[in-house]
């Protein structure tokens, strides 16, 4: 396996959802702006895109891929035995909470907005939309699943090519926006649904040459399977902490008039880095690293965490850096059109230079959470995980009332480098993992290249100041063009202070 090239593949399928994923956001500000209609119908969405982060970006292969991979060396029959009855179980338990849920939705829109119960003209609407989207929890995580196993046989192209149905689906009805009028919302809500279950069985047409799912119900739920549940739930907790994280924020949000939708614009923005410099990356690695810790092959399994790590940060700081500079161009550029006024804008930008200084952070809790996961072991980034929400959760209720949907971000960068650190002491303490002098050096040589994009960055916006304005109906084209210009400095850089070396890309692991 190759790092870099399984990486990049998962990255460019992933990209392209993302930048898919931003056409759609942008039509739906164009539309629905940051008013009660736009809060209603993210809180509806919130929670099966919530659920599909939770379930398909890296947290049930946490738990899966290792005991899969085990299954396998052991033949066919039994990784196929395996994954079926996982797959029964995980049907019958998403049909139940899927009509569970439908039938208590006003309960269950209560907890995740007790805001909107103040109003209950939004309340009504989110709960209607809700009421639409949720089944989409049900697909997505069968897709999941599948996804999983097609990783764990080192095959990511189709896995994170699946994503991008749902942005074609959605923009496909946002194109008919001004014909759909006040309805457009509801046909939203369908369309999450739909797309849900034409990801599913997108997946199951690759999925067969590997395995070929049989619903039934005299299943067997053998030592390893209830091994398997018993792993499932706090890999869930652990590796989508950050998803959690902003969940929470969401319910908190609810008490502030259009808190949900600046905050979900802002986190839209990040989450591209995200996607590639820790779920990406700690996705990929892990089948191959489980192996090798089967193996007990050390230098192996050394090389694969450095490689990793490295290659986290020499995504994620530059994008930090990024984001801290041009946050308010960045969120004008991409959403300030249509219902989304200057303040939206301005709002935004705020909370997303607030999430930025957290995106390290929130790769790291990706990296090192697949470090511990090879090594078959859920707990420990439970635990931690569980701290980090508390902690969370501590901050925004506490300085809420004072600061309002501005404490949110802060409070999920602040827990969330607290989890990472928490991480590393525990790699470094059981002896998994430590940051060598040769790992420093390449830290310094990405400061060197991320603070030498900075300058230029800052440059280009200060040269392009007017063209980058509010009023500019024209200034994505630019901020374009400076983006562009900015990764290609930063990447010439990087190979002058070998940061990154083109040799890399052929090294196998």
């Amino acid at each position: 396996m190759n790092i870099i090239k399984s990486t990049g593949t998962f990255s460019f399928y992933t990209l392209i959802s993302r930048i898919s994923g931003y056409l759609r956001d942008i039509l739906i500000a164009i539309f629905l702006g940051s008013g009660p209609i736009a809060d209603a119908f993210f809180v509806a969405f919130r929670i099966p895109n919530t659920f599909r982060r939770l379930f398909g970006e890296g947290s049930f292969n946490a738990a899966f891929v290792p005991s899969y991979s085990k299954e396998l060396v052991k033949g066919k029959r039994k990784s196929e035995n395996f994954a079926n009855n996982i797959f029964n179980l995980l049907t019958i338990f998403l049909l139940a909470l899927v009509l569970l849920v439908e039938l208590f939705m006003p309960v269950f829109v209560s907890l995740i907005a007790p805001g909107f119960k103040s109003n209950p003209e939004k309340f009504a609407l989110a709960t209607q939309l809700t009421k639409i989207t949720f089944p989409f929890i049900l697909f997505v995580s069968l897709a999941s699943f599948f996804s999983a196993i097609l990783n764990s046989h080192n095959r990511f192209a189709a896995a994170s090519a699946a994503p991008i149905i749902l942005n074609l689906v959605m923009i496909g009805i946002l194109v008919f926006g001004k014909i759909l009028g006040e309805k457009l919302v509801i046909f939203l809500s369908y369309g999450v649904s739909i797309a849900g279950f034409i990801q599913a069985f997108f997946l199951v047409i690759f999925v067969k040459r590997f395995f070929k799912p049989k619903l039934k119900f005299n299943f067997n739920i053998s030592k390893n399977v209830k091994l398997f549940f018993k792993k499932l739930l706090p890999s869930i907790f652990s590796s989508g902490v950050t998803q959690i994280n902003i969940l929470v924020g969401t319910i908190i949000a609810s008490f502030q008039a259009s808190a949900v939708s600046i905050l979900y614009y802002a986190d839209r923005i990040y989450q591209i880095n995200l996607a590639i410099a820790g779920i990406a990356i700690g996705t990929v690695i892990l089948p191959k690293l489980s192996f090798y810790i089967q193996q007990n092959k050390k230098l192996d399994i050394d090389k694969i965490q450095n490689k990793s790590l490295e290659l986290s940060l020499l995504l994620s700081l530059p994008a930090m850096l990024a984001l801290i500079i041009a946050n308010e161009e960045i969120v004008s550029s991409l959403f300030g059109y249509g219902s989304f006024d200057e303040i939206s804008v301005k709002n935004s930008a705020k909370a997303l230079l607030y999430f930025s200084i957290g995106l390290p952070a929130f790769a790291l809790i990706k990296i090192f959470s697949s470090f511990i996961f090879a090594r078959d072991n859920t707990k420990i980034p439970f635990y931690f995980s569980t701290v980090s929400v508390f902690i969370n959760i501590l901050i925004s209720v506490y300085y809420f009332k004072d600061l309002g949907f501005i404490i949110i971000p802060i409070a999920t960068s602040i827990s969330s480098w607290i989890n990472s650190i928490f991480l590393y002491i525990y790699l470094h303490k059981e002896d998994y993992f430590k940051i060598n002098k040769k790992l420093i050096i390449q830290i310094i040589r990405v400061a060197i290249s991320t603070i030498t994009m900075g300058i230029l960055l800052q440059n280009l916006l200060s040269y392009f100041d007017s063209e980058l304005s509010f009023e500019n109906n024209y200034k994505f084209i630019y901020l374009f063009f400076i983006v562009i210009l900015s990764i290609l400095i930063y990447f010439v850089v990087s190979l002058i202070t070998k940061a990154f070396k083109l040799s890399d890309i052929k090294i196998k692991y």
